[in-house]
């Protein structure tokens, strides 16, 4: 590949992938040049992106911040991109940093765009950054308090980091839901208490739903007690959830509180914007029991495939790492 060339996965039509060889701008002053050493696949989202599944009222507001092409398709999508600098500001030269960049070989991007990755950091486990990022954003609007009983239903990456960062709450006593009972195994590890939907406890504080599914939300109103929160994390794209309300969700007098990454929660507003939201999920990676949630790696030129695979649920992963 030459100096001013780049090789990009694109989304060409629902279910369907490939990589293009694209043109390389220079990089201008300002910019910085990023090879990229791995990438991230959030699977609920790319998912959904990959199957065209996003509906038209939200094309605008999916948007990733460096997506090029529009919904349905073509569009190269994605946001969870790890690379080195290789030209730029002086101080930031052969730096690791983290970028909201889709799937590309190499990219230029101004560098008020790129995170510099902590020295704790490895690249290879830094790809978790924007699901972490989620996941702070969820315990915020949730505002857990001491000694709280939490449930967070779905674990998958963004709900098993969600109970990662709730089990970090003094005194509170997390339960990690889900239909899979391997997860049990990383649930230890994340050092939170695991249950399958029959098994899950009820009378919860909180309930975190990640799970993407109409049944988990249902099992998520279920299981709150009485004047508890129940935020929803998951996003269904095109796909009408069904729930029922006529049950206990009155006389509990439950609220259901919607989540999104795309904005800071107005209580944290004043003071906090999305780049420091962001320093403050890099920060936290330095912990080595994440890299217990990327449980596959493959490289580049094999994504048409593996995203294919993940979207038709053939292969069981939490966060996928793509290797360049």
């Amino acid at each position: 590949m030459s100096a001013d060339r780049a090789r990009a996965f694109w989304t060409i039509a629902p279910g369907r992938g490939e990589i293009r060889d694209e043109p390389l701008a220079p990089p201008e002053f300002g910019d910085v040049l990023v090879r990229t050493l791995y990438s991230g696949i959030s699977r609920g989202t790319e998912r959904l992106v990959f199957q065209g599944r996003v509906p038209p009222s939200e094309y605008q507001r999916m948007r990733a911040p460096f997506q090029s092409g529009d919904f349905p398709a073509p569009v190269k999508y994605g946001y969870a991109s790890v690379g080195r600098i290789e030209d730029g500001p002086e101080d930031l030269r052969d730096r690791d940093v983290f970028v909201l960049y889709p799937h590309q070989t190499r990219y230029v991007v101004p560098a008020a765009a790129v995170h510099v990755l902590p020295a704790a950091v490895p690249a290879e486990r830094a790809v978790l950054a924007a699901n972490l990022e989620t996941a702070i954003n969820a315990l915020w609007d949730g505002a857990p308090s001491l000694g709280d009983r939490i449930s967070v239903v779905g674990a998958g990456t963004v709900g098993c980091l969600v109970a990662w960062l709730a089990g970090r709450v003094p005194a509170c006593d997390v339960e990690l839901v889900d239909i899979n009972p391997g997860r049990a195994t990383i649930a230890e590890t994340l050092g939170v208490r695991f249950a399958t939907p029959e098994h899950a406890s009820s009378n919860a504080d909180l309930v975190i739903h990640a799970s993407g599914s109409g049944a988990g939300l249902e099992l998520s109103l279920r299981i709150a007690g009485f004047e508890a929160t129940v935020v929803e994390l998951s996003w269904y794209g095109d796909q009408a959830i069904r729930v029922g309300l006529g049950g206990a969700f009155h006389a509990q007098r439950l609220t259901l509180k919607s989540s999104q990454v795309g904005s800071v929660p107005p209580a944290r507003s004043p003071r906090w914007d999305t780049r420091r939201r962001m320093q403050l999920a890099l920060s936290l990676l330095q912990h080595t029991e994440l890299d217990a949630l990327i449980t596959a790696e493959s490289d580049f030129e094999s994504l048409p495939g593996v995203m294919a695979d993940l979207a038709a649920e053939r292969v069981d992963a939490l966060c996928h790492r793509v290797r360049y």
